[in-house]
């Protein structure tokens, strides 16, 4: 295999982004704060979320003392907004179990709440700079490309990390920025649509651009539409909870003027059961 690690490293130090999290004094709990709203949310839409949250709570044990609908209203439009529940129980249990301090250890930080393997190995990398494999969706489609010879890659498994481990170079400390440099490799030139393959660092050793560029075929799932979903109806409903007093309305009232009553009781009813909202003498209101 061609080395891809040290011309990604090379163009990653001369052309990436200023993003926040990638401040060497940025702190772990930040790390992991900005991991939690990066998924599936676009990186501009995160940074004012993010800013706003480490402001209101600068550690673990700040969130941990603050209520679950604090949490939820403090996401405000980022979407998943379970992910507002993890986070804040993450933070309980980082506190409890670990003194406040964010672990470095990946399986101390598998066991907190809503935290997965690239979660896990995103913190423990550019947090403390363990030298692990770090893949996320961008990584995964420039090793697809780059060393597969496919247009896109396949569903998330757990070769993609022995993929990504293989390229790493043993350097520490230049491992964490290969890391960094694929998945914003991923990000900015090796895009899911016309990649910009004339700036890419790697383009002479990809095995993708070699083959001509075949379409391979794409075995991704694809994201239901979210104008008229459920997803969209159970957004309804907590932004009306966000949003007025008390975060408290009667259920009667909730997202009264949406066309479908049915898709509306559903969306209150998978609040409830996520944890999201909960009912009280008639009432519907964000977890206290």
């Amino acid at each position: 295999m061609p080395d891809l690690a040290a011309p990604i490293a090379e163009w990653y130090r001369a052309n990436a982004r200023d993003l926040p999290w990638r401040h060497p004094d940025f702190g772990a709990w930040g790390v992991l704060v900005s991991e939690f709203m990066l998924q599936q949310t676009p990186v501009a839409r995160v940074i004012p979320h993010l800013e706003s949250w480490l402001r209101e709570w600068p550690t673990p044990t700040a969130l941990a003392g603050a209520s679950p609908a604090d949490a939820v209203r403090r996401w405000a439009n980022l979407g998943y907004p379970r992910r507002a529940l993890w986070l804040h129980r993450a933070a309980g249990e980082i506190r409890d179990r670990h003194a406040g301090i964010v672990p470095r250890d990946i399986d101390d930080l598998l066991a907190l709440t809503g935290i997965g393997d690239y979660t896990a190995r995103a913190v423990a990398v550019f947090a403390y700079g363990e030298r692990h494999p770090v893949v996320d969706t961008n990584t995964r489609r420039v090793l697809a490309r780059a060393v597969e010879g496919r247009s896109q890659p396949g569903p998330p498994a757990k070769r993609d990390l022995s993929a990504m481990a293989a390229i790493l170079p043993h350097s520490v400390a230049e491992s964490a920025v290969v890391n960094a440099g694929a998945m914003e490799l991923g990000a900015v030139v090796c895009v899911s649509r016309a990649p910009r393959c004339g700036a890419c660092p790697i383009a002479d050793a990809c095995a993708w651009r070699t083959a001509g560029y075949p379409d391979t075929g794409d075995e991704r799932r694809r994201q239901a539409r979210y104008e008229g979903s459920d997803r969209q109806a159970r957004g309804a409903v907590l932004r009306q909870l966000r949003d007025a007093p008390g975060h408290t309305v009667p259920i009667a009232d909730v997202a009264r003027p949406w066309p479908d009553p049915l898709q509306r009781d559903r969306a209150i009813d998978s609040l409830i059961a996520d944890g999201l909202a909960e009912t009280f003498e008639g009432m519907l209101r964000l977890p206290v």
